[in-house]
This record gives structure tokens, C-alpha cells and sequence, in this order.
């Protein structure tokens, strides 16, 4: 398991390394046309390019760093660095499209002769077909190995795509117009895009700086433990889901009849570890606390062979979201 973690860091590195050169190759070529065509509108999609190759030196980074051993210093390992990449590039990014929306504003009152057009819309046509290539390919790398700064990454670069393939609308109507105040109106509105998309990507980041709870996995989690679950798990609560960049934590309280012995409710926890590890993610760490039944839970356990019940067994409790994240025990609302 560690190997394989390993070496999917190592092909994540390589893919943003690549990434990051593309990057570089494509901001000269949007540079170039906008200095051949003076075009706002070419200029959003070259100043959006600085941000990506920024904000993709700095992701290069902190993959580096999260494969850095955990230490005493940092006992959950260095994945949070991934949050702070993302909250980096969304910043870059809001700041990117206020500046477009600024500049283009400027020149629609002083507008600015276009010329050489052609050439343009080709080489912008160009790097954003190879934007969104490269932006599919690293997006897809980022679910499958659980990396937010890859999916973020490759999120951006398709948004840049989608951006580029507008733009190219605007300078092709703009080329058999010859309506020069529609290039700025363009890039505004393009602006206004990048902007969101930095919003969206800020927020995100943000969210797992903060520990902000992924509702989406805890609800698969209730259902995977929910469909698992043995006579001797009478109630899971207080869950929680913590991610370290790739990797993932789960905290929750598990309730076990109070007379198993300590290596019976061992057992019982490696049970829900092996569960939630073959359904939903290999890498996660458990954190299982365990409790003891008290007379409540006799009602809404299901265990047929217990001689210690103080009351009747009543009905099963299907595990709910709401209150399997909760600090209390089932059977004592």
C-alpha cells in the first residue's frame, strides 16, 4: 500500500512538472500574439497563463513537500501544503480577472487599434486545444489518486479552455466587424469567468484548511458501514473525516457490548477499518474509539445471544447522517 502511495506521488510530480512547461510554452505564445494583435481579450488569456504557470510551480512544490515523511514536527505528514497551493492559485486568479476587467473597462472609453488578427486567433485557437488536453489528463489524474492540487489544477486549465474557446468567438466576430469596442466588452465578461473560477477554487481550498466537512464521503461512509455493519457494532457516532492532502482520516466512536474483553473489541475495530478501507479508500487511517453499551442501547440492539440485556429489543436503527455525526450515542434521544 505505502509503495503503491509512493509511486503514484512520483507520477503525480512528473505530470505537474510536465504541466508546468506546457504552461510556459503556451504563455510565450499568447504573449507573442498579444503583442502582434493588441487585443484585450487575447491579453486575459495570456495574463490567465502567468497564473497557471505560477500557480503551477508553486503545486510542484507542494507535491514535492506532502511526499515528505511525517515527522515529529508534523505527525499527520506535510499533504495540507495542497490546501495552501490552491488557496494561492484562486488568489492569483481573482487578481487576474479584476486586472482584465480594470484594463478592458479603461479601453472601451480609449479604445485601441487590433491588427494582425489572424495570426492571433490561430495561436490562441492552438493553446486552447492543448489546454484543454492537458487539463483533462491532470484532472483525471487528481480523483483517481485523491490530489486536490491535481484536480484543482486541471479544473483551472479546462475553465481556461472553455474561456479560450469564447474568446476565440469574440475575436472571429470581431475580425469580420471590424467592431474594436467588442474586444474589450469580451474580455470583460471573460474577466468576470476567471474570476468565479478563482472564487470556486479559493473556497475549496479554503474549505480544507479549515476542516470543513466533506457531507459527500461521510454520507458514503454511513452507507458503507450501514451495509456492513455486524451484531456487535450497536452504534457508530461522532464521526468525523479529516484530509491531509491525499490522505484521509476518519475519527468515530463505535459501541460494543461492555463485556467484550479489550482484544474482542480490537478485533471488532480492525473490522470497521477493513470495511471502510476495501469500500472506500486503501490509504484512509482510523482513529476508533470504542465505548461500552449502556441500558438504552439494549432497545436497538440487534445481538441475538447477549445474556446481560436490561430491556427488550424494540427495532433496528438504520444508521442516519445526521446522527451518526453526532457526539451521542443512538437509543438516548
Amino acid at each position: 500500500m505505502i509503495q503503491n502511495k509512493i509511486k503514484n506521488l512520483n507520477e503525480n510530480i512528473r505530470l505537474q512538472l510536465f504541466v508546468v512547461l506546457v504552461g510556459v510554452l503556451l504563455l510565450v505564445g499568447k504573449f507573442i500574439a498579444f503583442i502582434l494583435t493588441n487585443s484585450n481579450a487575447i491579453l486575459t488569456d495570456a495574463l490567465e497563463s502567468i497564473i497557471n504557470v505560477v500557480a503551477g510551480a508553486f503545486s510542484l512544490y507542494s507535491l514535492v513537500l506532502s511526499q515528505t515523511p511525517r515527522d515529529e514536527n508534523h505527525p499527520y505528514g506535510h499533504g495540507k501544503i495542497e490546501f495552501v497551493a490552491a488557496t494561492l492559485e484562486g488568489s492569483l486568479i481573482l487578481v487576474a480577472g479584476g486586472a482584465i476587467i480594470l484594463k478592458s473597462a479603461f479601453n472601451l472609453v480609449n479604445p485601441v487599434p487590433l491588427q494582425q488578427l489572424d495570426i492571433g486567433i490561430a495561436l490562441i485557437a492552438a493553446s486552447g486545444l492543448i489546454n484543454y488536453a492537458v487539463g483533462i489528463m491532470t484532472e483525471k489524474r487528481g480523483v483517481r489518486t485523491n490530489s486536490l492540487v491535481l484536480t484543482a489544477g486541471g479544473r483551472h486549465l479546462k475553465t481556461d479552455a472553455y474561456s479560450t474557446a469564447g474568446i476565440l468567438l469574440g475575436l472571429v466576430l470581431i475580425y469580420f466587424t471590424g467592431l474594436v469596442w467588442l474586444d474589450s466588452v469580451v474580455a470583460i465578461l471573460f474577466g468576470i469567468l476567471i474570476g468565479y473560477t478563482g472564487y470556486r477554487i479559493l473556497r475549496s481550498s479554503i474549505a480544507g484548511i479549515m476542516d470543513e466537512a466533506d457531507y459527500d464521503l461521510l454520507k458514503r461512509i454511513v452507507e458503507v458501514l450501514n451495509k456492513n455493519r455486524r451484531e456487535n457494532w450497536i452504534d457508530i457516532h461522532n464521526l468525523r473525516v479529516i484530509k491531509y492532502g491525499t490522505t484521509l482520516h476518519i475519527d468515530c466512536h463505535l459501541t460494543v457490548p461492555w463485556y467484550l474483553t479489550v482484544l474482542e473489541s480490537h478485533d471488532e475495530v480492525e473490522a470497521v477499518a477493513r470495511v471502510v478501507r476495501e469500500e472506500i479508500d486503501p490509504g484512509i487511517e482510523l482513529f476508533v474509539h470504542t465505548d461500552p453499551c449502556i441500558a438504552p442501547s439494549c432497545t436497538i440492539c440487534t445481538k441475538g445471544d447477549c445474556q446481560r440485556r436490561n430491556s427488550t429489543f424494540m427495532e433496528r436503527v438504520e444508521w442516519d447522517f445526521d446522527k451518526v455525526i453526532a457526539d451521542r450515542k443512538h437509543g438516548t434521544y
